[in-house]
């Protein structure tokens, strides 16, 4: 194995002024990380040797679920052999998660901006582990990376030929399920049955994975398991990269370990810029956290959550104090109500009905009746949906109404304490509720 770089600064190197290393040219990624070694391949229903670095790595994915990277690829190959793949011509195929549907997230975009060929380094490696003849990589249509995906795909000559594919920048397009169904036939709305290792693109298992998880694999495949997990949290090992957004003096992304207090992330960013009313973290899809509580904890999966967060996506917003913070809550419900599918009931008339609601609760008139009318809705949307869509902006607005609950009285009483106006979350080209049945926006 290669010599293992020092420091925590693995997926975004940086030079002697500090700044990240630009190593989009396959030469400059060679001559920093080193060739990449050759990958075993399977035997029927077993992966790879490169399987047991993972394990031993403790690798959890970084796309939002945190879940272990080797079991996704053990329940990818078990379904291949369940279901004869190999015999019918049906093998694995890899696909490399970089649509960024979080509008608060970039860490991807920044990844692929300064180290794409780790990434599709990784995309080789899993897809050899799996014994995968096929592999995508997708990024969203009009995304500023397309252009250096292509340069770097064209520089390679890899064993296996990755395909870029460019879904449409809908939210849920991102949803694995979505992406291996437009990848496959066109069209980007999440499958209500099999789960993509099961049945994935065309009906073959497919291994989903985030781009960030693809570029540690193609650390760990140079470097071993045993030094991945030399840093960050022993529950999920490794470094992980943060959008850091809102009221800090320096926003962006940072990569740290995980298990890195909170309060030196904020540090590493510059401090606040000003007072701040609370934390989202994860993204739209996850949760709001009281300022001293997530302060307090540290940056992994389980002590964000355990402070009353979700780490998801790498998510970590502060939001200003001067701004309604109820008056986000629903310019981020309604667009999250426009960027459903409306395949099924809790996001066609559920997210809007909410929308609806919290759009009255932000005004002077504000009544109790409209918090009343949001907290017997939210129930309903939970856990019935065709995917987690619902659930995560339910909790979204469930845990934003716990967090600003004095606000929220403020508001009951026709006042509000804001001194500027919300809109620092960036949402995208805001669309009409109800969300009409699926056409040619998610082709």
């Amino acid at each position: 194995m290669s010599t293992p770089p020092a420091g925590i600064a693995r997926l975004l190197p940086v030079g002697p002024t500090g700044a990240a290393l630009d190593l989009r040219s396959l030469a400059d990624h060679e001559r920093h990380f080193g060739p990449l070694p050759a990958i075993e391949g399977p035997r029927i229903g077993h992966p790879g040797s490169m399987v047991h670095e993972i394990e031993r790595a403790g690798l959890r994915g970084r796309g939002g679920g945190w879940f272990p990277t080797a079991r996704k690829i053990h329940a990818v190959l078990e379904s291949a052999a369940g279901r004869r793949a190999w015999s019918a011509g049906r093998k694995p195929v890899v696909l490399a998660n970089a649509m960024e549907g979080e509008p608060a997230s970039s860490k991807d975009a920044i990844l692929l901006r300064h180290s794409p060929h780790l990434v599709l380094d990784g995309i080789q490696v899993l897809a050899a582990t799996l014994g995968a003849p096929s592999a995508f990589i997708a990024v969203h249509r009009g995304s500023s990376v397309i252009d250096i995906v292509t340069r770097a795909l064209a520089e390679r000559r890899d064993p296996i030929v990755i395909e870029l594919i460019t879904p449409p920048a809908r939210y849920v397009a991102s949803e694995e399920s979505a992406l291996a169904h437009w990848t496959g036939d066109g069209i980007a709305t999440p499958v209500f049955l099999d789960r993509p290792f099961q049945r994935g693109v065309n009906g073959r298992p497919t291994a989903v994975q985030n781009v960030e998880t693809l570029a540690h694999l193609g650390l760990i495949a140079r470097y071993g398991g045993e030094w991945f997990a030399s840093e960050g949290a022993t529950s999920a090992p490794g470094t992980s990269l943060v959008s850091v957004g809102g009221a800090v003096s320096s926003p962006g992304v940072i990569e740290v370990a995980t298990g890195t207090p909170v309060a030196e992330i904020i540090d590493r960013c510059n401090g606040f810029s000003g007072d701040v009313a609370g934390f989202l973290t994860g993204g739209y899809g996850g949760a709001w956290v009281a300022t001293d509580a997530l302060l307090a904890a540290e940056w992994s999966p389980e002590s964000v959550s355990a402070a009353g967060g979700v780490i998801g996506a790498g998510i970590l917003w502060a939001l200003d104090a001067r701004e309604c913070p109820v008056q986000e809550l629903a310019r981020i419900a309604r667009w999250m109500a426009g960027e459903s599918a409306g395949q099924c009931g809790p996001c066609r008339f559920g997210l809007p009905s909410i929308a609806d609601d919290l759009d009255l609760l932000a005004t002077p008139a504000a009544q109790a009746a409209d918090l009343h009318r949001i907290n017997a809705r939210l129930p309903l949307v939970q856990q019935r949906g065709g995917c987690k869509h619902p659930d995560g902006t339910a909790r979204f607005v469930t845990t934003g109404l716990h967090v600003f609950q004095d606000e929220v009285a403020h508001h009951l009483h026709g006042h509000c304490s804001a001194s500027i106006g919300a809109g620092s979350l960036p949402i995208e080209h805001p669309r009409r509720t109800p969300v009409p049945l699926p056409g040619r926006d998610f082709r």
